[in-house]
């Protein structure tokens, strides 16, 4: 699926469709996109959906941030400062996708191997004062995401 989001509006309400379909659907989504590509905003607008009111930060130096709502936890993470598989295990990942949460990845591209086992893969690019994102289901569950995702921004 390819959409294109003209300004930051768009990018905030596909956000938002994106948590309310995360509320019924536990999922490994990765976010990839050049700095500044919008990344952390669509995770902004899914934790709002979610119904999260605190602030929700980039991940960039923690790698690392969890949200409790009413659907379950949200991890929200970032690999850019990630070398390999082995410092991702150090933060307990594995443990993250075994807890029916949602996980939600920025630079993915960082460990490919992993990044790969995503279920739905989520790319930003800049298309003129806008982006286009891209959206690969990867597995069923990334499949019915997906459905639900595009439903809920018909």
């Amino acid at each position: 699926m390819i959409l294109d989001l003209t300004d930051e509006a768009a990018s905030l309400r596909v956000g938002a469709g994106l948590g309310r379909a995360l509320a019924s659907h536990a999922a490994f989504v990765t976010l990839a996109g050049d700095l500044g590509a919008g990344k952390t905003t669509l995770v902004r607008a899914a934790m709002r959906a979610l119904g999260h009111a605190g602030p929700v930060r980039s991940p960039t130096y923690t790698l690392i941030e969890s949200y409790g709502v009413a659907a379950g936890t949200v991890h929200h993470l970032d690999w850019y400062r990630l070398g390999d598989e082995e410092e991702l295990e150090s933060l307990g990942f594995r443990d993250l996708l075994q807890s029916n949460s949602r996980v939600l990845v920025e630079w993915p591209e960082r460990i490919p191997a992993v990044a790969a086992k995503a279920d739905l893969a989520v790319s930003l690019v800049y298309a003129g004062d806008g982006r286009r994102m891209t959206v690969h289901a990867q597995s069923l569950a990334g499949e019915r995401l997906l459905s639900a995702w595009m439903t809920e921004i018909a």
